[in-house]
C-alpha cells in the first residue's frame, strides 16, 4: 500500500515513546478507516470472529493482533454506526436502546444524546484496520491510547504544550472507544478525551483505573515531541 501521509511518521519510534513515558501495560493502536479493499496491506488477515470495535482495540493493544475487520466482524451496531460501516438501528435512532438498558431518564433525553454521537455517514467505511502502533503496516488515522489518570494528565499537557489554551473533550458515557476516541478525533482532527463506557469497560479490558484517548495520527510527532519535555518537567514525575 502506498504512503498516505506526506511527512513520513516513524510509528516504531513513537509507539516507544509513548509506552516509556505514559508507562502503558499495552501498545498504542494503530486504526484507520478503509474506504475500499484496495486500501488494505497486501497479506493483512481479516478478523475471523464477531466482536465488537472496542474489544478488536483490545486485539492489538494486549495480543498483538494486526487484522482488518468488515461489518460483518462488527457485533455492537452502535459502533459499526459510528465507525460508517452500518446504518443506524431504529432502537437507536429513537432513543429506545439505551432507555431500556437504564442509560437515560427518557427515550427523549437519549435521542438528543444519539443526534450528538461523531460518526461517519453509513458506507463510508470498507474496513476498520487495527494494530499496534509499533508494528503498524499501514498509515493510521488515529491512534488510541488507554492509560492511567497520570498518562492522560502528561497527554493533556502534551497537547496544549505548544499553543496553550484548554483541552474539549466531547463524551456522554457511551459508545466510548468506538465514536469518542475514533470517529470524533478523525473528524475533528483533535485530541478526544474519553472516560471509557460500560460496554468497552466489560469487553475490551479497560480497568477501572484507566481512562481512553483519540489521537490524530498526524500530530504524533508534536505530541510526543511535547511528552519528552512535559515528563522530564520539575514536579511532574509519577509518584
Amino acid at each position: 500500500m502506498a504512503a498516505s501521509v506526506k511527512i513520513p511518521i516513524n510509528y516504531a519510534e513513537a509507539a516507544d515513546t509513548l509506552k516509556k513515558l505514559l508507562k502503558l501495560s499495552g501498545s498504542p493502536v494503530a486504526f484507520r478507516f478503509a474506504t475500499k479493499k484496495e486500501e488494505i496491506p497486501a497479506g493483512m488477515e481479516k478478523l475471523d470472529k464477531t466482536i465488537r470495535h472496542c474489544s478488536m482495540i483490545g486485539l492489538a493493544r494486549n495480543e498483538g493482533k494486526i487484522f482488518y475487520a468488515l461489518a460483518e466482524n462488527h457485533e455492537c451496531n452502535g459502533g459499526a454506526w459510528s465507525l460508517g460501516l452500518k446504518e443506524i438501528t431504529e432502537t437507536l435512532k429513537n432513543g429506545d436502546f439505551y432507555y431500556k438498558l437504564g442509560k437515560f431518564g427518557s427515550s427523549a433525553a437519549c435521542k438528543r444524546t444519539i443526534d450528538r454521537v461523531p460518526h461517519l455517514d453509513p458506507g463510508d467505511t470498507y474496513a476498520t484496520m487495527y494494530a499496534p502502533l509499533e508494528k503498524t503496516p499501514f498509515d493510521p488515522q488515529v491512534v488510541i491510547i488507554v492509560a492511567s489518570p497520570w498518562a492522560m494528565l502528561k497527554l493533556t499537557q502534551s497537547t496544549v504544550f505548544r499553543v496553550g489554551g484548554r483541552i474539549n473533550a466531547e463524551f456522554a458515557g457511551i459508545q466510548s472507544v468506538c465514536a469518542d476516541a475514533c470517529a470524533q478525533a478523525y473528524l475533528s482532527g483533535r485530541v478526544n478525551f474519553s472516560l471509557g463506557c460500560d460496554g468497552s469497560r466489560k469487553f475490551s479490558g479497560i480497568a477501572d483505573g484507566e481512562l481512553v484517548v483519540g489521537i490524530p495520527a498526524e500530530i504524533l510527532p508534536e505530541i510526543t515531541e511535547a511528552l519528552r519535555i512535559v515528563t522530564a518537567a520539575p514536579g511532574s514525575k509519577q509518584n
